[in-house]
């Protein structure tokens, strides 16, 4: 009995593969502090605060009135969203998706992500992923057994020529690379060249990809980001992730969905089979009128965050804190002022929140190369921002702090030769 309760006392294999969460000793100070009465502006998670748009609203609650969709749905994803997938397609990107082998619903892009891992990874197995990055884009290989090649994503490195090292010297060669454009947390954006570089790379050294594009629809210049589909032959190695969280305001309902190479998408359609039976039906339906029907909630969406986002750069900027202006996604990615660097960025995200009243994520929870960074979420109103500025400002003076000029906000582009 001593041997068996020893067992059971040992951590599980998956488990042990997973360090501890960095955002936890975070989100538990925030979480006291409100609990202890504290007015906390909150940039740490990237959850939309605005309402979903009533269209959507009302369709949900148009479909959850009739019973009929109170049964089991389908786990692929109701044939009517996936022709909406199809649609929405052919209409941005001009990409002509099979909704019946080229397209599955998923109940949010990470339940997608983690799905995709089980079903075309293995122990031993090698992923490239980026490095900073969403965490789930590597643990969900982690948690697969398969072993993850930090990429990194930074202006000091060449993605190409990175990605070139790691399929020289990664034992075994990688199975898929994951990108992510625009990125969480960097923001940084690509264009058509470097998708059209890494999707010949990639053909030629027989790798998968796997393509991020939560925040395509977020934009702030006069370029839309574009689609990896949009590659002549990226379609027979490529995946592609989309969410309706932030487009549509809706992150609590749990809609996202994966289009692209019909090995894939068959390969994630068969482990969800035995996974789920599907979103609920009223969501689906929902988020199908939330595709084909009207887009000026999206535009406002977009105008919501640009506005957010002129006004924590320029407010940033007139305390001396001069900071990238992202051209895309909900964030900006911020870094540690010169004078605090020594701290880390964890430990300065901690005096932030205990001093300024003002919670944002420490770069390093995003992987070592985020260290020296923090991400900012523009998931606050424009007085709410302004007041976090007024905080910053008073605990920066409190440190005595003389802030070194970071030059000019501008755009950032990953090197793609």
């Amino acid at each position: 009995m001593t041997g068996a309760a020893n067992d059971m006392d040992e951590e599980f294999y998956r488990l042990k593969r997973l360090p501890p969460y960095l955002f936890a000793e975070v989100n538990a100070m925030k979480h006291r502090a409100r609990a202890a009465g504290e007015d906390i502006i909150d940039f740490g998670m990237g959850n939309p605060d605005s309402a979903t748009p009533p269209h959507i609203v009302e369709k949900l609650v148009e479909a959850v009135r009739n019973p009929r969709t109170h049964r089991y749905s389908s786990s692929k994803g109701i044939p009517g969203l996936r022709r909406a997938i199809s649609a929405f397609y052919e209409r941005r990107f001009n990409v002509s998706i099979d909704p019946e082998t080229e397209a599955v619903v998923t109940i949010g892009s990470k339940e997608g992500l983690v799905n995709l891992a089980q079903a075309i990874s293995a122990p031993g197995d090698v992923v490239i992923a980026p490095n900073p990055t969403y965490p789930i884009h590597a643990y969900a290989f982690i948690i697969s057994g398969a072993t993850v090649w930090h990429l990194p994503l930074t202006p000091d490195h060449d993605y190409l020529k990175e990605l070139e090292r790691a399929v020289h010297h990664a034992v075994p060669r990688p199975l898929a690379v994951i990108v992510n454009f625009p990125s969480n947390p960097t923001a940084q954006v690509v264009d058509l060249g470097f998708y059209e570089e890494v999707v010949d790379f990639c053909r030629r050294h027989e790798l998968y990809i796997i393509s991020d594009l939560a925040y395509s629809e977020i934009y702030f210049g006069d370029t839309p980001p574009p689609s990896i589909l949009q590659v002549k032959g990226a379609r027979d190695i490529a995946i592609e992730f989309q969410s309706l969280s932030k487009t549509y305001s809706m992150p609590g309902w749990r809609m996202g969905y994966a289009v692209g190479s019909k090995k894939l998408i068959g390969a994630l359609t068969h482990v969800k089979s035995y996974v789920d039976y599907g979103a609920f039906t009223p969501i689906q339906v929902a988020a199908t009128a939330a595709l084909n029907g009207p887009q000026d909630c999206v535009e406002e969406a977009r105008r919501l965050y640009r506005r957010r986002r002129d006004v924590l750069v320029s407010g940033l900027a007139s305390i001396g804190w001069d900071v990238p202006s992202p051209e895309a996604s909900m964030f900006a990615w911020v870094p540690v002022p010169g004078q605090f660097k020594e701290m880390g960025s964890m430990a300065f995200a901690k005096a932030l929140l205990e001093e300024a009243k003002v919670a944002v994520s420490p770069g390093i929870g995003f992987g070592e190369h985020g260290e020296g960074y923090l991400r900012v979420a523009l998931v606050e109103n424009e007085q709410r921002i302004r007041q976090a500025v007024r905080n910053i400002k008073t605990f920066l003076a409190s440190h005595g702090a003389n802030l070194p000029d970071h030059g000019p906000a501008g755009k950032k582009r990953v090197a793609a030769s």
